[in-house]
């Protein structure tokens, strides 16, 4: 992808790449290396795919993300992800807000609330099959698990049909393991025309049934209204759509619950405070989401613009590590620590301005439930250091192996412990 840029200062240019996969595996230098980029100044310039700015300063890209009109959401990606356009995420306003309201029903208060028993007995149904072995690989048996589960449950799509998913995922946002960047070009376009198969059959299914109110029938025959007309959504922007769900819902939320335990492990003295008071949870889940941001959002620069010191011209593309971004000094005291009272806490892990993260409600509820009940079940958890822990990079950062150790559920009394 090849952008007209002003010729950026020399100190400010880097060949860092986000997709490179030395940032991550047995060794994560993701936050080390994004945060050498971020001392040179809050936006550095990248040789990597054809040229592009990365912005790590809060304010700046506090700045971008509400101006949509300078700052297009078209291209956020800096590889070819999803075979076409994300939708809403590829639009801008205000054709975005359009689609967005579309989906609006899908995230109601009314209607997460009601997900929370679900969301319950999914994360009890996952420990259960760990809980009296000692060990779990936590990402294959639960991190992964619970957002496909309950995605699924939100779609009213067949638990069964998670695997297809997973493998699809993977590949749009990170490709295949040693691939050649052409290769997982023709990977991800194939993982994406698969989905979009599955897709198809769930919207043939549902107009088939015609009678069916669930949340997946609900969105197909919600009319889209825009420029004063309305119309009803093509299959190809549902698929689209579906796809957006899938990614985000799934990545993001496995991320945050792995790194929750890897820095909780780390951290039994404040685990244990929050099993002691658990009215600290929700302070100490936005600190996990600030420090360990999963999103790279992506931005295409529509006029000419100065921004952190810097002149952008249009046509070039830029990236935000919202993980870089939420450790800012200029923002954030001791930025690079976990404080679980940090207050106030302004992080960016849901983006801001008209993009930012329709499910962040939904996210926070999984987390919420996912972390009370692991400290109920299991409170001693820890990563198992005799095994690798694995952990990848890319505009979706995350952990893909975590082996945990604890003392089985009923062996003896452990602190936090509530057989009742």
């Amino acid at each position: 992808m090849t952008t007209t840029i002003a010729q950026p200062p020399p100190h400010l240019v880097t060949d860092f790449d986000i997709y490179d996969p030395a940032l991550a595996g047995e060794v994560d230098r993701f936050n080390e290396k994004v945060g050498e980029l971020a001392r040179r100044g809050p936006v550095v310039y990248s040789t990597a795919h054809g040229g592009h700015w990365i912005v790590t300063g809060y304010s700046e890209a506090h700045t971008i993300l509400r101006d949509p009109e300078t700052f297009s959401s078209y291209p956020n990606n800096l590889v070819n992800a999803g075979d076409g356009k994300f939708i809403p995420l590829e639009l801008d306003p205000p054709e975005h807000t359009a689609f967005r309201r579309v989906l609006q029903p899908l995230f109601s208060p009314t209607r997460m609330k009601a997900l929370e028993p679900t969301i319950r007995t999914t994360v009890n149904r996952l420990i259960d099959g760990f809980a009296q072995r000692g060990s779990a690989e936590f990402i294959a048996e639960f991190a992964h698990e619970l957002p496909a589960s309950v995605f699924l449950s939100l779609m009213g799509w067949p638990l069964e049909d998670a695997p297809l998913f997973s493998e699809a995922t993977d590949i749009a946002i990170f490709g295949k393991p040693g691939a050649t960047e052409e290769e997982n070009a023709v990977a991800r376009q194939e993982a994406a025309q698969r989905m979009f198969g599955y897709f198809a059959g769930v919207l043939a299914d549902r107009r088939a049934k015609g009678d069916n109110d669930d949340i997946t029938t609900q969105i197909i025959n919600t009319p889209l209204q825009i420029g004063g007309e309305s119309r009803q959504l093509t299959d190809e922007e549902l698929c689209r759509m579906f796809f957006l769900l899938l990614i985000a819902g799934l990545h993001t939320v496995q991320g945050t619950l792995a790194w929750s335990v890897i820095h909780l492990s780390n951290r039994p003295e404040e685990r244990q405070r929050l099993i002691d008071n658990p009215d600290l949870l929700p302070g100490a889940i936005e600190e996990m989401l600030r420090i360990e941001a999963a999103v790279t959002m992506g931005r295409k620069v529509m006029r000419d613009v100065e921004i952190g010191g810097v002149q952008m011209k249009a046509g070039d593309m830029l990236i935000i590590p919202l993980g870089a971004v939420n450790r800012d000094a200029r923002e954030f005291d001791d930025p690079d620590h976990v404080h679980i009272e940090r207050t106030p806490n302004r992080h960016l892990a849901f983006g801001s301005g008209p993009h930012r993260c329709l499910g962040s409600h939904l996210a926070r509820i999984e987390v919420s439930i996912a972390l009370e009940e692991l400290h109920r079940r299991i409170p001693d958890y820890r990563v198992d250091t005799s095994q690798p822990t694995l952990t990848h990079a890319s505009q979706v950062r995350g952990v893909l192996r975590l082996p945990i150790l604890f003392t089985p559920e009923g062996k003896g009394s452990q602190p936090g412990e509530d057989r009742a």
